[in-house]
């Protein structure tokens, strides 16, 4: 009966111990207002078990990506690149509107609302992750998830 109840508390202590999985959620891309204007992506990371850095989101369909972050100064609204984002282990960073953000360039035409693109987002340490984003058109809502 000894060994049982030891077993159960090592079971219970391993299962306590499992690694936080960083994931990508409630990701889309708004489309422009104006042709040749850049479109804009959106999502949330979700931090795994240690700290990384978002250093680039790419797409096959875009000509050039850049992060952003949007601002206020003295009354008037601006954007500033960034040239990576910390990602705190367990922690969660929204790219929302307002805030952070990925320009998209010379996005290809034949992206359409209600498609989904891929969104391939690189980190400091080499690691890579796809991201199905889905598409909206400009003047929609964002989508609920």
């Amino acid at each position: 009966m000894r060994i049982l109840g030891l077993l159960l508390v090592l079971l219970l202590g391993i299962s306590g111990c499992s690694a936080r999985q960083f994931y990508i959620d409630h990701g889309y891309v708004r489309l422009a207002a104006a042709p040749g204007r850049p479109a804009v992506a959106y999502f949330t990371l979700h931090g795994g078990s240690t700290d990384t850095t978002l250093v680039a989101v790419h797409s096959e369909f875009s000509l050039r990506t850049e992060l952003h972050q949007s601002m206020t100064s003295g009354g008037m609204a601006a954007m500033k690149p960034l040239d990576q984002v910390a990602l705190p282990a367990g922690g969660k960073v929204a790219f929302k509107p307002g805030g952070m953000h990925v320009m998209l360039f010379g996005l290809n035409p034949v992206i359409k609302p209600g498609k989904t693109m891929t969104l391939q987002f690189t980190f400091a340490d080499g690691n890579r992750y796809d991201y199905e984003a889905l598409v909206i058109a400009p003047g929609d809502p964002a989508p609920k998830f």
